[in-house]
């Protein structure tokens, strides 16, 4: 399966695109979702993992869909995203790794992104409110770890997958904080080797701003060392880049700052 980050025409849809947000703000539920899904909504209040086994899938199948804005037609998916993540977390530097729960942050990396299975990838500028993702993927968590994994292990193993969500969500917490800031890494990242496939020919400046949203120092050294090595491959040619001293337009700004700004 390609992944190199080809353009795509605009009558180009992704695995999962009946569950893009953006096609699906009026009355939208968990119950109306898995009745789309091939074969069936999957069995609830089962003893047997397997229908959650299931769901994972589509978490490999859904694309991130501010890469598919920009025309990137066999992008990663939401589970791509997520693997990066949880390695990265194992390369805290020594100053922040003593102060952590190291296995916790990499399994919320894990399961940060769970929800999207269902909800598909909101972004900023998809036009749906925080307020409405929140509920969106709260639902679909509930859905997950009480009717598919309820009674799978006594329920235990869900309990579990649903706190460290809740953790990751709430971001008071020092991992959530880390993960939460790896989550950010990992984009502009996933922003420069676009950039470097497309040759200077896709400039996806818009998502540098997400660098500046980065809240512990450890985490700001890495992106700074990514932003510097975005600089030296564009060179002098003409690129957009934000930072604290150049922010986006206001609309932009708003939107962004309602799903990144509100972060503890």
């Amino acid at each position: 399966m390609a992944t190199n980050g080809e353009v795509a025409s605009d009558k180009d849809s992704a695995p999962g695109q009946v569950l893009n947000a953006s096609g699906a703000k009026a009355g939208w539920s968990v119950e109306g979702v898995v009745a789309t899904l091939p074969g069936g909504p999957p069995k609830v209040d089962s003893e047997s993992p397997v229908p959650f086994f299931h769901m994972l899938e589509r978490l490999k199948t859904t694309k991130r869909e501010g890469w598919r804005r920009f025309g990137i037609a066999h992008g990663e998916s939401i589970s791509d995203h997520m693997y990066r993540m949880s390695l990265i977390t194992l390369f805290a530097p020594p100053s922040l790794a003593i102060k952590i729960n190291i296995p916790l942050c990499t399994k919320m990396a894990l399961i940060h992104d769970m929800a999207e299975a269902l909800v598909g990838d909101i972004t900023p500028v998809d036009g749906v409110a925080k307020s409405e993702k929140s509920r969106r993927e709260e639902t679909t968590m509930d859905y997950f770890t009480k009717g598919l994994l309820g009674r799978v292990h006594g329920g235990l193993t869900g309990e579990e997958i649903k706190a460290v969500w809740r953790e990751y969500e709430d971001g008071e917490t020092l991992e959530s904080k880390f993960v939460h800031d790896v989550d950010k890494i990992e984009l502009i990242l996933q922003m420069v080797e676009y950039e470097r496939v497309h040759k200077t020919n896709l400039d996806l400046g818009e998502f540098s701003w997400v660098s500046t949203r980065i809240q512990l120092p450890e985490v700001k050294a890495w992106a700074s060392e990514i932003m510097r090595e975005r600089e030296e491959f564009w060179g002098g040619k003409e690129h957009t880049t934000f930072d604290s001293g150049k922010l986006p337009d206001a609309t932009k700004l708003a939107q962004g700052l309602e799903y990144y700004g509100g972060e503890k």
